[in-house]
């Protein structure tokens, strides 16, 4: 029912430098907010003062439309340090904005300024069904008004602390994580914190790692139920075919890869990549669509739909070409594309990672150590890279802001689960290539980006 985007990417493998660039349409290096820490620009002063006046709300808002907004927005939305649960960001008519990272049970909600708890009873708390039941009701009002509407509903599922629905706690029972080509294998020729974690897994990584699976797995459920709910209620009012409904996440997962128990924050393709759906007016039913695509693209994909206009300042770029492709090709030929994208990630930590995680070994500068101390981010796990797609190329090439100035290579036509760092056994004029045009990505800005995620070079054999 529309349009699959195998190839979908995010900027960065963490929550709030994701969905800043989900909101604005930019790099991580120009919307500042790197980690999900207020320091790191989360939810900040800074990150409202300067992109939070221009997302992809505040355009549609401008273009004639009621918006809607319910669920995660921020880890650090709501509070007394970001301006508490009165600030309401630009753009949002209806506001219904979780105070805070994840929960399901046990939290408060922004409802258009003003702080509204919630407990631990099912019927009335589970925040996937609030954002359902708020959304239906919201939906049930556009009658009302004879301008246009844009809802963005942001579930806590599949998050930590994963707890699904009562009806759905025995589903998925023997399920266990997917035990793919990098399962479980030590990653000895990658960065100090993959090479420090112990491999094999403990069996109580492998288990924790299962359960883990299984959980979010149950969560997904409701989601399901939110999604199915929505659709059919736009069906019933005959709005589905005149609407424009966009499915996708905001970072990977991994469960096990590399001896790593469970989290996200890795350079690698199980953390980086996230699905892609999109359905609506003249967009072909059951196409699958392999151009590499970012969640910066869907700031500008929303804009146009909504006839808005995009600022020139965006990096990303709309979708709507590859989505009208067949009728575009007839008229103006296949729609130019980019062949390289950008990755960055600022590393996380704990002052005092001993006494927080009873690691002993682990005294400060890391932080995720659970369980059996694995730990999943580190100060110094702070990485830019070019992912290259094309149908000359696919590779990965990272540089690490460390003191062993460390790098990875990978040429995932050859090795597609990325097990072999490639770095000291590739062509260095391939390397050199790489490194410039990393360098170009991360200093770009609005259309130089789209020019820089240009490969120009088509003299290198990359297959060396």
């Amino acid at each position: 029912m529309g349009a699959t985007f195998p190839n979908m990417f995010v900027s960065s493998p963490l929550c709030c430098p994701s969905r800043s660039s989900i909101l604005t349409g930019k790099y991580v290096h120009n919307h500042g907010a790197v980690n999900n820490s207020v320091d790191g620009g989360c939810a900040s002063k800074s990150w409202q003062d300067g992109p939070e006046k221009s997302t992809f709300a505040t355009q549609v808002k401008t273009a004639g439309y009621r918006t809607f907004f319910a669920g995660k927005y921020l880890n650090q939305y709501g509070f007394p340090s970001t301006g508490g649960p009165g600030h309401i960001p630009p753009g949002w008519d209806w506001w219904l904005g979780l105070i805070g990272n994840s929960r399901y049970y046990d939290y408060a909600l922004s409802v258009n300024g003003t702080r509204q708890k919630h407990g631990k009873l099912y019927s009335k708390d589970y925040l996937t069904d609030i954002i359902r039941n708020q959304s239906l009701h919201f939906l049930d009002s556009v009658d009302a008004s004879p301008d246009p509407f844009f809802m963005m509903l942001s579930t806590p599922a599949a998050h930590s602390p994963f707890d699904s629905a009562p009806q759905y706690e025995k589903d998925f029972v023997d399920w266990k994580a997917p035990r793919g080509g990098s399962y479980n294998v030590h990653g000895k020729d990658k960065h100090w914190l993959l090479r420090f974690a112990p491999s094999p897994m403990e069996e109580t990584s492998v288990q924790y790692a299962d359960n883990i699976f299984r959980k979010r797995m149950r969560t997904l459920l409701s989601v399901e139920d939110l999604v199915q709910a929505v659709v059919s209620r736009l069906e019933d009012k005959g709005l589905l075919y005149n609407t424009y409904v966009i499915f996708s996440s905001d970072n990977g997962y991994h469960y096990g890869q590399f001896s790593l128990p469970e989290d996200k924050r890795q350079l690698y393709e199980f953390d980086i990549r996230v699905p892609l759906m999109v359905r609506g007016p003249g967009i072909k039913a059951g196409q699958t669509i392999t151009d590499p695509v970012m969640n910066i693209d869907l700031m500008p994909t929303i804009i146009e739909m909504a006839r808005g206009k995009t600022p020139a300042d965006v990096d990303g770029r709309s979708l709507m070409p590859l989505l009208l492709s067949t009728q575009l090709e007839m008229e103006t030929g296949a729609p130019e594309w980019r062949s390289d994208l950008l990755v960055e990630h600022q590393g996380e930590w704990a002052l005092h990672a001993w006494p927080k995680y009873n690691c002993p070994h682990w005294w400060t500068m890391v932080t995720g150590c659970v369980p059996d101390c694995v730990c999943e981010d580190s100060y110094n796990n702070t990485y830019s890279c070019v992912r290259t797609l094309s149908s000359r190329a696919n590779l990965m090439y990272c540089e690490f802001q460390d003191d062993e100035n460390f790098k990875e290579f990978y040429n995932l036509e050859k090795d597609p689960h990325q097990l072999n760092n490639a770095i000291n056994t590739t062509d260095p004029n391939i390397l050199k290539f790489m490194s410039e045009r990393l360098k170009e990505l991360v200093a770009c800005s609005g259309k130089t980006c789209n020019r820089s995620e240009q490969n120009g070079n088509g003299d290198l054999n990359y297959n060396t």
